[in-house]
């Protein structure tokens, strides 16, 4: 049994907004590749629909899931009779079906991938049924000696399965104490403080009407009071 990874802190996942719970869903994928070659390829004699099979294989010697390669050297039906077809099957499987995604290719003289071809989204399989491509290669292509894709004579097909596994949820909470800064209320408070006059420590005369405010205040918004304040200070400690 795969070990699940632990997921990063939910603070470290992105730079956005951090959730008090969240959950991480782990997708397995097993993935594992096979090479069949077919010696003296162009001796075979199999008609239109006539089919070659690999051996089985899978992801390991514990996997019960077992696969193989079929071949069409001839092609599947009158529609692709000038091409090689090619298609994945899954043999057996304990599952009534599972999804994969796979990628045919052939290898040339050099031992390099060429002529790929890739499922575009992962097929559901059941035991017995496959998925592939019908025109994977033309014959003539193929057989033509100058594009070095037989030496030898051999036909070496290289196939990667990608099998999408359960997935598993890992939740919890944050980890992080989350401070929520509360909505300014300054301008809100100091209005009340000139409103109640509590703790005033001055006043001014306009038009014969007494207002009462805060020198802290006056002189923290007002550079005209903040020098008469500190003026009338330092008078005072003469």
């Amino acid at each position: 049994m795969s070990r699940v990874p632990t997921p990063p802190p939910p603070g470290e996942m992105s730079s956005g907004p951090v959730a008090e719970s969240w959950c991480y869903t782990q997708v397995k994928v097993v993935k594992f590749s096979y090479m069949w070659t077919i010696n003296n390829f162009s001796f075979c004699r199999e008609e239109m629909g006539e089919v070659l099979k690999s051996s089985t294989f899978s992801s390991g010697p514990n996997d019960k899931m077992k696969w193989c390669l079929r071949v069409n050297p001839k092609g599947l039906d009158d529609e692709s009779k000038d091409y090689l077809s090619l298609y994945l099957l899954l043999v057996s499987c304990p599952k009534s079906e599972v999804r994969a995604k796979f990628k045919f290719s052939l290898l040339n003289a050099k031992r390099e991938e060429t002529k790929a071809m890739e499922s575009q989204r992962a097929y559901r399989f059941v035991q017995g049924k496959d998925w592939g491509f019908k025109k994977f290669i033309r014959r003539d292509f193929l057989l033509d000696e100058a594009n070095g894709l037989l030496p030898d004579d051999k036909l070496t097909l290289f196939c990667e399965v990608s099998v999408v596994q359960d997935s598993v949820n890992i939740s919890g909470q944050s980890n992080t104490n989350t401070l929520k800064v509360p909505e300014c209320r300054l301008a809100e408070d100091l209005g009340n403080l000139w409103e109640t006059t509590r703790f005033t420590d001055c006043s001014f005369y306009v038009g014969g009407q007494e207002f009462k405010a805060h020198k802290s205040v006056l002189a923290a918004r007002s550079p005209v009071f903040n020098a008469m304040f500190e003026h009338e200070m330092e008078e005072s400690k003469k």
